[in-house]
């Protein structure tokens, strides 16, 4: 995180309050200082914007600790809010926190808004080195110490894709590159292992399934004394991004991106399980390769002779025999990765959650969401989810998208359908971006949409920024009091985050790692 809090983070206070006129942090020669707080009516410092969001009960901690994972109702109620830290808030090598000072006022900083926890990105390159079987968990350990003293809860995402692959993964891909997600021009995804190879021992030696198993386990181990109390919820990758799919669109694709995708499936380890499904199937031609006439990247559907409306081949018995195949594979793999999750946090009291993607580029057109490979929808994501126990966040999500209210209620009815807890994830910055908290607030408290639990990504110099944090405080009392959010209620021009240059935080932040 770039930015330090620096004179008047001031929270917006509601026009009920009688004496709550400024709260801020100020962050000067590495201390950090309070400034005053007004009295509420009664005499007591009103710390928070509202009635505190509900928190993990007792009572569920409690079941959870006998061994079961509780769901929760989540049609109901206030919906918890958490804010993702800063992707480097732990140094690479897992063993120290970055700029420690900058990331406890940013933390006393939420608190006092009335946020419940924030969400800890965990990337296995930075914990698992080498191939064996030691773990460097310093640096997280610590930055949980923080998150508890100042009373907030966690969520950790254990990433296991992408930049957070380990040296000796990326090794054996190279090593062997159809270990890795391949389109039918031959070009691998970095950092996307194949579902095909969930079970193989490609790995030096090991499974994918059983390295994500040993990461559990041992974050489990690490963490067993935080776990109910701080720790709550733990999030598992399925897919690049960590979200529930195939990487059937390039990467870096902007919002804009309007391409249908591209199926992948031509890997060799793939292959050979397309050819033997073909075989089992009666129809062993149709197991030769993928579609020959499948969409390119950037195609649209109906200029693509696969999803075409009249005559597509998706309406033939093979287009079906072949959609039914892809997305039973990225059923199957999200089935045997949360399989070894439950494993290894049975009995712990924390819930398990793992993304899927809402808003697919191509506007969630059906070749969009055929090459991502959720083609049945998010029924069956669901209900695969619910065996689990494992909450459903629907990640990305931006409330000024097209169609993102009817998105949204079919994600939440699959989910109300198999009993599947509901939560979701923002996109980055969202709300300076859509610039209109009001839509936010109404997204995030009707009934079709409510979800339990929403992450708002993510800390850097931007959130606490002058252009994002007034809008964000206005954001957190709209979603606290949608029916009284107003624009009163938004800092003074005066009662702005600054954001230190990089030249004054320089020798700062050369002291601003804490080593454990």
């Amino acid at each position: 995180m770039e930015a330090v809090l620096m004179h008047g983070a001031a929270a917006a206070a509601p026009a009920r309050w009688r004496c709550v006129r400024e709260a801020s942090l100020a962050v000067a020669g590495g201390v950090v200082r309070f400034g005053v707080a007004r009295h509420a009516a009664g005499g007591a410092v009103r710390a928070r914007l509202g009635p505190a969001r509900a928190h993990v009960s007792e009572e569920r901690s409690k079941e959870a600790a006998a061994g079961g994972q509780v769901l929760e109702d989540e049609g109901t109620g206030a919906v918890s809010l958490f804010v993702g830290l800063p992707e480097d808030v732990v140094t690479s090598d897992g063993r120290a926190v970055n700029r420690p000072r900058a990331v406890a006022a940013a933390l006393r900083a939420l608190k006092l808004l009335g946020v419940d926890g924030v969400e800890l990105p965990v990337s296995w390159a930075a914990v698992q080195p080498g191939s064996g079987d030691w773990f460097e968990w310093a640096g997280h350990l610590a930055v949980v110490g923080m998150v508890r003293d100042a009373g907030l809860t966690l969520r950790v995402s254990l990433a296991t894709d992408g930049a957070a692959l380990p040296w000796w993964v990326a090794d054996a891909a190279a090593a062997d590159p159809d270990v890795l997600f391949t389109d039918r021009s031959g070009n691998r995804r970095e950092g996307c292992l194949s579902f095909a190879v969930d079970e193989l021992p490609v790995l030096v030696g090991k499974s994918p399934l059983e390295a994500y198993e040993a990461f559990f386990r041992s974050f489990g181990d690490a963490f067993a004394d935080f776990m109910g109390s701080t720790v709550t919820d733990v999030t598992v990758s399925l897919g690049p991004n960590g979200e529930l799919r195939y990487p059937s669109y390039p990467p870096g694709s902007g919002d804009d991106y309007a391409g249908a995708g591209e199926f992948q499936c031509y890997d060799k380890y793939t292959l050979a399980r397309l050819k033997r499904h073909a075989e089992s199937s009666g129809q062993p031609m149709w197991g030769l390769s993928g579609p020959h006439d499948g969409p390119r990247y950037d195609e649209s559907p109906e200029s693509c002779a696969f999803f075409r409306e009249a005559g597509g081949s998706w309406q033939t018995a093979y287009g079906d025999f072949f959609l039914s195949w892809y997305a039973g594979e990225l059923l199957a793999h999200g089935d045997r990765v949360l399989a070894s999750a439950s494993r290894a946090f049975a009995g712990k009291p924390v819930q398990l959650s793992a993304k899927v993607p809402p808003l697919l580029h191509g506007s969630g057109s059906r070749a969009a969401e055929a090459t991502a490979g959720l083609r049945g929808g998010y029924g069956p994501v669901a209900e695969m989810f619910a065996r689990h126990a494992c909450t459903l966040i629907a990640s990305g999500v931006d409330a000024r998208r097209d169609n993102v209210n009817e998105l949204l209620a079919r994600i939440k009815d699959a989910c109300a359908e198999h009993r599947t807890r509901f939560a979701a994830e923002s996109a980055q910055l969202a709300v300076a971006r859509d610039g209109d908290t009001g839509v936010w607030a109404a997204l995030l408290s009707g009934e079709r949409t409510r979800p339990c639990q929403l992450t708002y990504q993510r800390m850097g110099a931007e959130f606490f920024g002058p252009e994002h944090w007034p809008l964000f405080v206005q954001f957190v009392h709209a979603l606290e009091f949608p029916e009284e959010a107003h624009e009163d209620d938004l800092p003074a021009a005066n009662e702005q985050l600054t954001v230190p240059s990089s030249a004054s935080t320089a020798q700062a932040d050369a002291r601003e790692v804490q080593t454990v």
